[in-house]
């Protein structure tokens, strides 16, 4: 009888495993499990794409073209660029194969991402608030439409090229205040960093995350 039992809980821990290889394999959405490590400064939008490309092949998604949520703003006469129009049409999903929003609609609309859903590359949670340390600020560069800013201020660190002086415009992935009493706070646009700097981005609950998304 136990010959037996074993015979039949190795099959299912194998289905088990290849379920989970195969969601990964799937995955279209995730949030860096780490940041370059320059602060704010990720090699622009490029150097944030081939981030984003590294971490979902290490993942096992690597067959999917990947791009940073990140907007950046007009300079040197380039036109801005929004984050919204980098990421394709969706659907996505995380990399236990939960879908946190079908289309660029619900995206920025009523969507399903929140601490339990917005996972990292490997399936993992990010910490956030209650957490230490907190870790739910993501650059994004951002207002809520997914839009870049038009004004002329700084919202993404010199277009993610800076890791001093600057301001990056970021979300919470866990959808949580500050306080308790706070309102819920916006997953693309919550507030702006205090710098761009690691010890700045830590200083109101960031590492330098982002979100990454697949466009095919």
């Amino acid at each position: 009888m136990r010959k037996s039992t074993l015979t039949l809980a190795v099959p299912a821990a194998l289905l088990a495993l290849t379920c989970s290889f195969a969601s990964q394999a799937d995955m279209t959405f995730f949030i860096t499990s780490h940041g370059p490590g320059k602060g704010a400064d990720l090699g622009g939008l490029a150097g944030a794409d081939k981030f984003c490309q590294e971490l979902g092949a290490s993942g096992g998604a690597g067959k999917h073209t990947w791009r940073a949520y990140l907007s950046a703003s007009a300079a040197d006469g380039a036109a801005a660029v929004n984050a919204r129009d980098r990421i394709g049409n969706g659907p996505w999903q995380n990399a236990k194969g939960v879908v946190i929003a079908k289309d660029l609609a619900q995206l920025h609309g009523e969507n399903n991402l929140n601490k339990q859903t917005a996972l990292d590359e490997h399936g993992q949670e990010i910490k956030g608030r209650g957490d230490t340390p907190n870790m739910h600020d993501m650059l994004t560069g951002s207002q809520p439409d997914g839009t870049a800013f038009t004004d002329d201020a700084d919202h993404t660190c010199g277009n993610w090229t800076n890791s001093g002086e600057g301001v990056a415009q970021v979300g919470h992935h866990d959808r949580i205040g500050l306080r308790d009493d706070a309102p819920a706070k916006s997953w693309n646009s919550s507030h702006p960093s205090r710098g761009c700097s690691s010890e700045a981005l830590a200083a109101t609950g960031g590492a330098g995350l982002f979100y990454c998304f697949a466009t095919d």
